[in-house]
């Protein structure tokens, strides 16, 4: 029997812990250190640009649910497969099943809208939010790794990660290191952080461009990754379904880009003046 080849990323010791009658899922928890991780980090920035931090965790109540939804729609809608027969699972997200963008989509939708009941500048709170996702996200997908799910071809190289027997794809089960995909991603995500932050301190941009190039920049990313990925995924002429929603997704935040005019900012401040933060109703 040949040896196991040694690899840098080793499987999960487990994707749960149990306390007594307490189940802890790590997928689980991972996700809401994500979610704590981007609100600290949005309303920091917030509160730089003369914001009240409450806005954000009061908009996160909407946008944090929303954003769950639309991660499970998408996900049900683009793998319904997945749930023949078994539909009440389409609730058990610790199971893992989020999509990303109808994650996003979810979560803006849902937070514009409470944004708009606050009085609040829906443009400036997306510049605000744009590095704070992919650090949520990058979190979120350390869940991954405890679920193992979403890794790629199989590898040898040295960082490879150890999937175990049950969890390997028909097909494969010889195969024991395989292409950390997820990581990849979150990799991407923090460099993405970078550059937002880059791009805000450089470019003078008009009040919601910032987001388009998270948009832009998060898409480009996962088209490559996708291209790895070996997990069952439903196709449309050859190509997965999330790669033609990182086409679309690339060039829509490409013709948003277009239509304003950056241009740099001797300064080294932030992007374009936002509306007054506290220009609202409520308080």
């Amino acid at each position: 029997m040949a040896a196991v080849l040694p690899a840098f990323l080793p499987a999960p010791p487990g994707n749960r812990l149990d306390i007594g009658p307490l189940t802890i899922h790590y997928y689980g928890l991972m996700i809401m250190l994500a979610v704590v991780a981007g609100v600290q980090f949005a309303e920091r920035r917030w509160a730089g640009r003369g914001g009240e931090p409450r806005d954000i965790s009061s908009i996160a109540l909407w946008a944090v649910p929303g954003g769950l939804v639309g991660a499970r729609i998408y996900h049900v809608i683009t793998d319904p497969e997945l749930f023949q027969g078994r539909w009440l699972h389409v609730f058990a997200i610790w199971e893992g099943g989020l999509g990303i963008p109808g994650g996003i989509v979810g979560g803006v939708l849902a937070g514009a809208w409470a944004a708009r009941r606050r009085s609040l500048p829906v443009p400036a709170l997306l510049d605000v939010v744009a590095p704070a996702l992919p650090l949520a996200q990058a979190i979120g997908r350390v869940g991954n790794w405890f679920n193992q799910e979403l890794f790629g071809r199989p590898s040898r190289l040295p960082w490879a990660l150890h999937v175990d027997l049950a969890y390997r794809p028909a097909g494969f089960t010889r195969i024991a290191t395989f292409q950390p995909t997820f990581a990849y991603e979150a990799l991407w995500n923090l460099g993405l952080i970078g550059v937002l932050l880059l791009v805000e301190r450089r470019v003078r941009l008009e009040p919601g461009r910032l987001f388009a190039v998270y948009v832009g920049g998060y898409a480009l990313g996962r088209a490559w990754v996708e291209e790895l990925r070996i997990d069952p995924a439903n196709r449309i002429a050859g190509l997965r379904v999330n790669e033609w929603i990182s086409l679309i997704a690339i060039v829509g935040a490409s013709i948003v880009l277009s239509r304003g005019r950056p241009r740099p900012d001797p300064a080294g401040g932030s992007t374009a003046d936002a509306p007054d933060p506290h220009a609202r109703t409520d308080r």
